[in-house]
């Protein structure tokens, strides 16, 4: 059995922020989702989630059926906060001890330590060029373990060791346990640091192995704003090249942002600048366009989307067009080959296949049929200050560029509506509607001038 615990209870005074250190969202997420996420991958049988500063957003922002919360009322080290978790975990379990300030930790590394902790305690190092603020990782003339030495108690000599302590370890439950409680506080800080368990566990007669992760980059912890910045930027690197590694083409990987969960098929397309936010699905052949935003959608085959364009939660069918300068609101749905053009806001409306909205139109609580047009400068008006009412265009209708048409309307299959109409009545099929003043045109008319005064 295994029982992940995640440290998330520190204050994160350096972020200068008063959202909890561990909520600082990371490629779309919390920090410590990522960690949370990582313990589900590894195959966690529950998840100890230690909690302290801003405890009730945390247990907010990650709670789940598989999460259990545990409070820290003082921040008393990190021995102490595995201490709040560890009594909660079966003593034949393996604990793993994570971080939620540490995001980018992988499960690949991560494994070889469940193993190495069946038989014996493991702890995971890393090297760095620069180690300052790291505890050092002191070994024996045969390489063996010897302890942990902090930062602010290392001697010059222990400083220059660039092996360091990560925090992360594993060991069976019963024994950490048994370890913690022999942990104390006489140290610069004044705390219980968790490292300590590992000499307590060789004093006791174990070998404490050392696990070595590869890369620091997966090790890198969050202080302030600066590090989550570099760890933002490490993430989105990866996730570019996993793209790129599963056939996606990207303009330039160090100019795409994906914050949440992208799904693309073959020979997808996407250009700089562009922002992926919740779970965005791309059909096979579609092209993304410079300075788009896709939010929560799904885009057929072959659709394109042209630049500086919006969608929300938007169900778009194959061969559409969109942009440039479209927004697609929540509950937009075009059909194959629907045209949505430059600064056409939809939103909560069905868009027929082949339809088309080309320019500077809102349509809004709409149904839109098969083949019809909507001209420039054409409105839905939906809202009465109360209420939503709904507008239903049919099939081949043509609406003029300039109309208002005012909901509850309906106009029917053929319907026409001439440039410039305001219609607040139904148009039958194959009609045409016109809702617009008389003009005058006036003979004799002055045209105004300036006041010499002005």
């Amino acid at each position: 059995m295994l029982e992940v615990i995640v440290l998330a209870a520190g204050r994160g005074t350096r972020m200068r922020s008063d959202l909890p250190k561990v909520l600082h969202p990371l490629a779309g997420q919390p920090m410590a989702a990522h960690v949370v996420d990582t313990a589900r991958e590894i195959g966690a049988d529950r998840i100890h989630v230690v909690v302290g500063h801003g405890a009730d957003e945390v247990r907010a922002a990650l709670a789940a059926d598989d999460v259990v919360f545990h409070e820290q009322t003082e921040q008393l080290g990190t021995g102490h906060a595995v201490q709040q978790a560890i009594p909660h975990c079966a003593p034949d379990s393996i604990a793993l001890v994570l971080f939620g300030d540490v995001p980018l930790l992988a499960g690949e590394t991560l494994a070889p330590m469940l193993e190495i902790a069946r038989q014996q305690p493991v702890m995971l190092a890393t090297h760095l060029d620069d180690p300052t603020g790291y505890g050092r990782v002191l070994r024996d003339d045969q390489t063996q373990f010897l302890s942990v030495v902090e930062h602010k108690d290392a001697t010059p000599a222990q400083r220059a060791v660039r092996e360091v302590n990560t925090g992360v370890l594993a060991a069976k439950a019963s024994q950490l346990a048994d370890w913690l409680a022999k942990v104390g506080n006489d140290n610069a800080q004044g705390e219980y640091y968790l490292p300590d368990v590992l000499q307590i566990a060789r004093d006791d007669g174990w070998s404490v192995a050392v696990h070595v992760a590869a890369d620091a980059n997966e090790t890198a912890g969050v202080n302030d704003r600066a590090q989550l910045e570099q760890l933002e930027r490490t993430l989105q690197e990866q996730q570019a090249l996993a793209l790129l590694r599963d056939g996606v083409a990207l303009a330039d990987r160090r100019r795409i942002d994906i914050r949440g969960e992208l799904v693309c098929g073959r020979d997808v397309f996407i250009d700089v600048n562009v922002v992926i936010e919740g779970r965005v699905v791309l059909g096979d052949g579609v092209r993304i366009a410079a300075n788009c935003v896709l939010r929560d959608s799904e885009l057929g085959d072959s659709t394109e989307v042209e630049p500086f364009s919006y969608l929300d939660g938007a169900r778009v069918g194959a061969r559409c067009r969109i942009g440039p300068y479209a927004r697609l609101r929540p509950g937009s749905a075009l059909d194959d080959a629907a045209r949505i053009g430059n600064f056409v806001e939809t939103k909560n409306a069905k868009i027929g296949a082949g339809s088309k909205a080309n320019h500077l139109a809102y349509i809004g609580d709409a149904v839109v049929g098969a083949g019809s047009n909507v001209g420039a400068g054409t409105i839905t008006c939906n809202y009465d200050g109360v209420n939503k009412h709904r507008t239903v265009l049919g099939d081949d209708v043509f609406v003029g560029s300039n109309s208002t048409l005012v909901a509850p309307v309906t106009i029917e299959n053929g319907g026409f509506v001439g440039a410039g109409s305001t219609i607040t009545k139904a148009v039958a099929a194959d009609q045409l509607g016109i809702g617009r003043a008389k003009q005058r045109n006036i003979d004799g008319w002055q045209r105004p001038t300036k006041n010499r005064e002005d």
